[in-house]
């Protein structure tokens, strides 16, 4: 991708509050990333199926969508894993953006939502092992921790002490 069709795509990239009108692109989205089409043995999609008990209970976890020219086209939750730990959840890119900004500015916003919230740590998995990916993840300093085979499938697992980050003075949320 050249620098000005990344450019293009930057200036037409909304990241938003999921909306109950989401909910059929987020389980497209859901769906797709899912290993062999089968979910994993822990994940029974609850949180999917019903968003707004999974992120909009509790002010520290929270859910978004990317869109570019209104179509959704990512997703990404922040959920309370401990007093002091989130959990980014459902990082979903749709397959033709996945080279793009899109998932960054996903993890951006989550990462800022976190510090906000006075998380410390931020924790994730992911089956996406291709290079692009743990580069995106080094890029936001996240530290690979542990690979664990799940299905026949590497579960690559990471964390973020962000209270080793430096601190952005003009955080407002």
């Amino acid at each position: 991708m050249t620098a000005s069709n990344e450019n293009d795509i930057e200036r037409r990239l909304h990241g938003r509050t999921y909306q109950p009108s989401d909910q059929q692109a987020v389980s497209r989205l859901y769906n797709d990333g899912l290993l062999r089409g089968q979910p994993a043995p822990n994940d029974t999609g609850a949180d999917i199926e019903n968003i707004h008990e999974g992120y909009f209970t509790d002010d520290a976890n929270h859910f978004w969508v990317a869109e570019i020219d209104g179509q959704v086209v990512g997703m990404i939750g922040v959920a309370r894993d401990t007093e002091h730990t989130a959990e980014i959840r459902r990082l979903r890119v749709d397959k033709q953006w996945q080279a793009s900004a899109v998932g960054g500015k996903l993890i951006e916003t989550a990462l800022h939502h976190c510090t906000h919230h006075g998380y410390l740590k931020v924790v994730f998995d992911t089956r996406f092992d291709t290079d692009a990916a743990v580069d995106m993840f080094d890029r936001f300093g996240f530290q690979h921790t542990r690979t664990k085979a799940v299905q026949g499938k590497d579960l690559l697992e990471f964390y973020l002490d962000l209270y080793r980050q430096p601190r952005d003075n003009n955080e407002d949320e």
